[in-house]
């Protein structure tokens, strides 16, 4: 691989796109920055010593990938934003990597499977620690234990959000809870399913939420019966019941106008200094129609730092050539230990 060779970065002026294009410029790559806020790329550029293209989801999306060999795109939330360019990559025949945690948008990309592969185009949503850390466990634990029919996983250290992480969660006040039965994703009211998970120091409350892994971990492993949990801490509990209580309200127009306002108003994310010394955990269980089960936890380092770490060795992998045309996931194309290649996570079989 050439590592100079440009990639792009879109929403490249937001909290995550701003790590992802200062540690791709610590790492020796050459991102090209864009998004549509000319004035606030071209201070970033400037600051970086990087090139930046100014260019709307509605226009200009084929002319900043004509040259390009992938795109990291950043904008969230993806719900709004994954189609205008995931239609201008097969187009232009630029690889598309995203960071969405959002399992209905994982489901969109994956409609554009066969008209991929067609242009030689590998489309990958979730190279984030939403999925990264999460799918390449499930497929660990899934071949620890051949013919599982049931995979549960659990996430801990989520407690920093950025603005556009908590606008994301605003597209989902009000919903359903998610899992999947029998390979189909089924609606549970929210908070219904509660379970306890040892993250390494004990036994710990956990509620299912409506998370990525359940579109990723089904491609990745086949396990038809999937429910991702979140550990139970007052902010998750204290959003719970708004959405119990509240959830017609909240899902309403004027409710998601509210917090959309809610959300403006929020820092744009954590500063370094909180992020320093946190980690993330990921516990995954597998179960088979015997009752038999296998267990494997992860560590790795704080969720947003992680996110870019994760990003960016994908996409140097895919400017190497590493990579399969077509809708893919993370641990199907670069197997349940890629995320071993990464410093400061361990992962050990309990």
């Amino acid at each position: 691989m050439t590592r100079s060779e440009p990639f792009l970065i879109y929403g490249a002026t937001g909290y995550t796109g701003r790590l992802l294009a200062r540690m791709a410029r610590e790492r020796g790559l050459r991102p090209v920055l864009a998004g549509r806020n000319g004035p606030r790329l071209a201070a970033l550029a400037t600051e970086l010593g990087l090139e930046y293209r100014v260019a709307h989801l509605e226009s200009g999306l084929d002319e900043a990938l004509g040259d390009m060999r992938a795109v990291l795109h950043a904008a969230g939330p993806f719900g709004a934003t994954w189609r205008p360019m995931v239609d201008a990559c097969v187009r232009t025949g630029c690889h598309y990597l995203d960071l969405s945690g959002e399992w209905a948008s994982i489901e969109g990309v994956r409609q554009y499977d066969r008209a991929a592969r067609e242009r030689g185009v590998m489309l990958l949503p979730a190279t984030g620690f939403d999925v990264v850390p999460s799918d390449c466990l499930a497929l660990h634990v899934a071949r620890r234990l051949p013919g599982a029919r049931r995979l549960r996983l659990a996430v801990s250290g989520l407690d920093l959000f950025s603005r556009g992480s908590v606008k994301t969660m605003v597209e989902f006040a009000g919903q359903e809870l998610r899992v999947r039965r029998g390979g189909e994703l089924v609606g549970l009211a929210p908070g219904s399913l509660q379970r306890a998970f040892d993250f390494g120091a004990g036994l710990r409350p956990c509620i299912a939420l409506s998370w990525a892994d359940l579109s990723t971990a089904w491609y990745t492993t086949g396990i038809a019966d999937i429910e991702v949990y979140y550990e139970a801490n007052p902010l998750l509990r204290m959003n719970l019941a708004a959405n119990q209580w509240l959830g017609g309200i909240l899902g309403s127009p004027a409710g998601r106008a509210w917090l959309e306002l809610f959300a403006n108003n929020l820092p744009e994310g954590p500063a370094e200094a909180e992020r320093e010394g946190r980690h993330g955990q990921v516990v995954a269980e597998v179960e088979d129609g015997a009752g038999r089960h296998a267990r494997s936890r992860l560590r790795t380092p704080e969720a947003y730092t992680f996110t870019c770490v994760t990003s960016l060795a994908i996409t140097e992998r895919v400017l190497a050539g590493d990579l399969e045309p077509g809708f893919q996931t993370p641990a199907r194309v670069y197997g349940p230990d890629f995320v071993l290649t990464l410093p400061g996570v361990t992962r050990e079989d309990f």
